[in-house]
């Protein structure tokens, strides 16, 4: 069974890589870039239809709206990508905001920090891979009736593909990304080349009208372009993924992370005003609701606003919608790869904090976090499953954490540079960090707004769930810190704890047969030479345990054999009675149980035996001042499991 789910393995995850081959392992630019803004990137393909569905509520009336809200979008996100590349001078550790934060504001701002981030990394994968389901059910109608399997199953194959590595999934991600950002280029060239001739352009949607929910004046209207713009924020998400990743680029690491930043902030901007544009002048009409839109026919699912796009710029030319579609899909199942990147980082680092799991910081066979891919890959299989893959719900949960990212960590960054102004006395130093501060300073402003404007029109849209979810976390956190930190006080050698030699060891070896176990058992006993040695078997059946004492006295074993008895035919309860009682006599005394236990090399073989010494090695390591041993004796079944072991390699053995 080992062999075989070692062979599965292989052949998902890869060969295991030495701990030394992780320098390889680094990204340059070409491939840091789809890898950390495949999100960024990709969230094109769902922003300005956001903001269309917002607007759709007071139906025809403000659609035209979109390209100027798409423009305040921008804004922000060029302030963002200016700030950030701050951020990864200032640290380039990979903690990005966390590090920040926590370093200038102090660990409970970081722990909110830390919240944030892990929700928006699992809604990260969740939205996108929901998007992508929706744009291959636009090309592809089989798929509307089972979005939620197609969701799981696209985030399990991403899943796999970076349990084998960051530098093999990235190289294998760059095609695709690429491809999308040319496409879209093609596109938008091709549309303007058009439109600059004359030639008018038409949505499928063009000539379909939506019924308005309600009408809009006063508050209501700014409160709806607010909804909007908060919507069409969810372009700016995947932005702090290169602040995380910092460690994973080739050096010189951080100028090579701030020039990818530049790179994803100049492209995304671009396509975003372009793709909202084209929308807006080929006339493309989307609704939250589908019965609003009159013109759709009876049955058919409305189509993404990207591929209405692409309808309106290829025409008949269908292989370019085609590719459109496709690259549009492809990248959005990749996007989650940002995520997945972003996260385990993350979770390595609050690990190695003692605010996760120890376990999330280690790394597997492929020099992955491989524990931190897995545990996001079941948080998002969850919530996909829970909200049926839908983007409309989805979207609401999202950017409220990173948005709460964002402006806490440029909060710090102020204060980074207001510590550093004050302790320099370089002058031309002192001018960068005060245009440094003052880049930070405006990315705060503008950051901390968004957020207001989030947090109040998608509440209770869905968001409140969000406010819940970053204090459980911090919560389960600060708990686990505390655990920690007990666990280390309690284990370090200035507790109080009595670590002087016991006045005697009394050993008891545990039998319940006469065999090659139990007489290898006797004889380590024996060997370790403890202060007094018996040994010890409980009466469960009267036969055996005579036919066991006869063979015992026959052979004449120099150790004593004392028979416990068993009314209720239990076995564990008369061996730890008994040893407690030898404790309240003694107890400065150790007591070392040698356990005879014979190993089995088949899984099914676990199955035919009763595995008493397991359960009770278990509750008497729970017993104060018992030392358990065990002593294995291998059966026949284990030679060809230690014939398949894989022997280490370049190993030099020496004599002792």
């Amino acid at each position: 069974m080992a062999i075989i789910t070692t062979s599965i393995k292989r052949l998902l995850v890869g060969r295991a890589l030495r701990s030394d081959k992780l320098g390889d392992t680094l990204l340059p630019k070409r491939v840091a870039l789809p890898v950390f803004a495949s999100d960024a990137l990709s969230s094109n393909a769902y922003a300005t239809q956001e903001i269309l569905l917002v607007l759709s509520i007071s139906g025809m009336v403000y659609i035209n709206t979109s390209i100027w809200i798409a423009l305040a979008v921008a804004t922000v996100m060029g302030v963002v990508v200016m700030s950030y590349r701050q951020n990864v001078h200032a640290y380039p550790s990979g903690g990005g905001d966390y590090e920040v934060v926590t370093t200038n504001l102090g660990r409970k701002p970081g722990l909110v920090v830390a919240g944030a981030l892990l929700v928006d990394y699992v809604m990260t994968v969740a939205v996108s891979i929901a998007a992508a389901k929706d744009n291959i059910s636009s090309v592809f109608p089989y798929f509307s009736n089972h979005g939620v399997a197609l969701a799981i199953g696209l985030i399990v194959l991403v899943t796999v593909l970076n349990l084998r590595g960051v530098k093999e999934s990235g190289t294998l991600f760059a095609i695709p990304t690429y491809a999308f950002i040319f496409s879209i280029l093609i596109m938008v060239t091709w549309a303007g080349f058009q439109l600059a001739q004359g030639v008018e352009l038409k949505a499928e949607s063009a000539d379909w009208t939506i019924t308005a929910e309600q009408s809009f004046t006063g508050f209501a209207l700014i409160f709806l372009f607010a909804r909007a713009f908060s919507s069409g924020c969810t372009a700016l998400t995947g932005v702090e993924a290169i602040s995380n990743g910092v460690p994973a680029f080739k050096k010189p690491k951080s100028k090579n992370a701030a020039t990818t930043l530049l790179l994803l902030g100049s492209i995304s901007s671009a396509m975003f005003l372009s793709i909202t544009y084209l929308a807006m002048r080929t006339g493309v009409k989307v609704a939250e609701h589908p019965e609003d839109l009159v013109g759709l026919p009876l049955g058919q699912q409305q189509k993404t606003v990207i591929v209405q796009v692409a309808q309106a710029s290829f025409g008949s030319f269908t292989i370019g919608i085609l590719v459109i579609a496709a690259v549009t899909a492809l990248i959005l199942v990749l996007a989650a790869n940002t995520a997945f990147n972003g996260f385990p980082v993350l979770a390595s680092i609050l690990a190695n904090d003692k605010l996760l799991p120890r376990q999330l910081h280690n790394r597997g066979d492929r020099l992955a976090f491989s524990n931190g891919i897995l545990f996001l890959s079941g948080a998002a299989i969850l919530i996909v499953y829970a909200f049926d893959a839908s983007v409309t719900r989805l979207i609401q949960l999202y950017i409220l954490g990173v948005f709460t990212s964002f402006t806490l960590g440029q909060l710090g960054m102020i204060k980074h540079w207001t510590r550093n102004i004050a302790s320099s006395s370089d002058k031309s130093l002192i001018s960068k960090m005060k245009n440094s501060r003052v880049i930070n300073s405006v990315g705060f402003v503008l950051t901390g707004s968004v957020l207001v404007i989030i947090l109040v029109t998608k509440f209770t849209h869905g968001a409140w769930m969000v406010v819940i979810a970053i204090p459980t976390l911090m919560a389960i956190m600060s708990a686990i810190y505390v655990y920690y930190g007990r666990v280390s006080d309690e284990l370090s050698l200035t507790s109080s704890a009595n670590l002087s030699l016991p006045s005697r060891i009394h050993g008891i070896i545990l039998v319940s047969k006469l065999h090659k176990p139990t007489m290898r058992a006797i004889y380590y006993a024996r060997a370790t030479r403890p202060s007094t040695l018996e040994a010890i078997t409980v009466r469960v059946e009267e036969k055996e345990t005579e036919e066991l004492i006869k063979n015992w006295q026959s052979l004449e074993i120099p150790v004593p054999l004392k028979v416990l008895d068993s009314p209720f035919r239990e076995v564990s309860r008369p061996i730890l009675d008994y040893v407690k009682s030898i404790r309240r006599e003694s107890p400065r005394d150790v007591i070392s149980i040698f356990v005879p236990q014979y190993v089995v090399g088949h899984w099914w073989e676990q199955l035919l035996h009763n595995q008493s010494a397991l359960r009770l090695k278990s509750r008497l390591l729970f017993t104060p001042g018992v030392m358990v041993v065990s002593v294995p004796w291998q059966l026949v079944s284990t030679e060809t499991m230690k014939e398949k072991t894989p022997r280490p390699v370049n190993q030099t053995l020496r004599r002792p």
